[in-house]
This record gives C-alpha cells, sequence and structure tokens, in this order.
C-alpha cells in the first residue's frame, strides 16, 4: 500500500483519503500476501461489508450512521 500525500504544509489537502488509508492499514496490520489478487480481494471485501455497511460516521452531522445508511437516507429525502 501507497499513501497519498497532500501539498507541503496542508494537512487537510487529502483529508478524507489519508482518512481511509489510515483505517485500512489499521485493520490490516502488517500481514504480508501471498499474491496482488488476494490483496485485491482483501480491500474490496474491506470497503465494501466494513468501510461503506458497518463503519459509523463519527459525526453529529451525519446522525452517527454508516455511509450505506447516510446514502439511503438522502435518496429517500430526495425522492420524497
Amino acid at each position: 500500500m501507497r499513501q497519498s500525500c497532500g501539498r507541503t504544509g496542508s494537512c487537510f489537502d487529502n483529508a478524507a483519503a489519508e482518512s481511509f488509508w489510515s483505517l485500512l492499514k489499521e485493520e490490516s496490520g502488517t500481514r504480508t500476501w501471498p499474491d496482488r489478487a488476494t490483496v485485491r480481494a482483501e480491500v474490496f471485501n474491506f470497503i465494501e461489508t466494513f468501510y461503506n455497511r458497518r463503519r459509523l460516521r463519527k459525526h453529529k452531522t451525519f446522525g452517527y450512521l454508516t455511509p450505506a445508511e447516510t446514502r439511503k437516507r438522502r435518496q429517500h429525502a430526495l425522492a420524497a
């Protein structure tokens, strides 16, 4: 994995990307994988099963919902 980088001296350039990479690194640890296909499958699984569906957005603006719940609520509000 490679961490993304913003401009020198600007910690907020890639805050969302940095937060994602930090969480992914924290969850994956320092493991090694047998091949690239295994890594791709595990990263996909992490994003689809945890990051988008179970992770709570820790902010009152989002109602402490998961990203999937936030998206569903927004789509319902737009349809009404």
